[in-house]
């Protein structure tokens, strides 16, 4: 914006905006001056934040490994695909209820790179105006998904 329209009221008086509005908007320039401190992410925040980057690659490698038993040969494919589609089932169902906790939380996460070189997924989060960087490294992913979806098996057949 031209320096002509700032700070002599000209931009105000040029819109329609009443006074609430104007008050909202210059808290949203400048947030940290407005609301003080801004509260760091529970445990528990952290943990959906994990859970939303972890579930859909559980739920792509399931389907892939789904896909891979339909075009084998194995004589009890039928009964390792319906497993699989029970699986991912569950999986999809946790992956809607750690999105309608976030939501309701007010924290977005977006993906912010992969860093292929050092096999690394970084992503970023806003958790009620505070933006910090969460990073997984590919190994501790795979790992982590490995004991979940074991985890999800032996709760299946409970």
């Amino acid at each position: 914006m031209s320096k002509k329209l700032e700070g002599n009221g000209r931009w105000e008086s040029s819109r329609m905006m009443l006074p609430e509005h104007r008050e909202q908007y210059l808290e949203r320039r400048e947030p940290s001056k407005a609301s003080g401190p801004v509260p760091v992410p529970s445990k528990e925040e952290l943990e959906l934040i994990r859970d939303y980057v972890l579930l859909p690659m559980m739920l792509t490698i399931v389907d892939k490994n789904c896909k891979e038993i339909e075009l084998s040969f194995y004589s009890m494919k039928q009964l390792f695909m319906k497993a699989s589609r029970v699986l991912m089932g569950h999986i999809h169902t946790d992956l809607t209820a750690v999105r309608k906790a976030l939501k309701e939380r007010n924290i977005r996460v977006f993906l912010e790179e992969s860093d292929s070189e050092h096999g690394a997924i970084h992503y970023k989060f806003v958790c009620r105006g505070y933006e910090d960087r969460f990073s997984m490294i590919r190994d501790a992913a795979r790992a982590e998904i490995s004991v979940r979806i074991a985890k999800y098996i032996s709760t299946m057949f409970k």
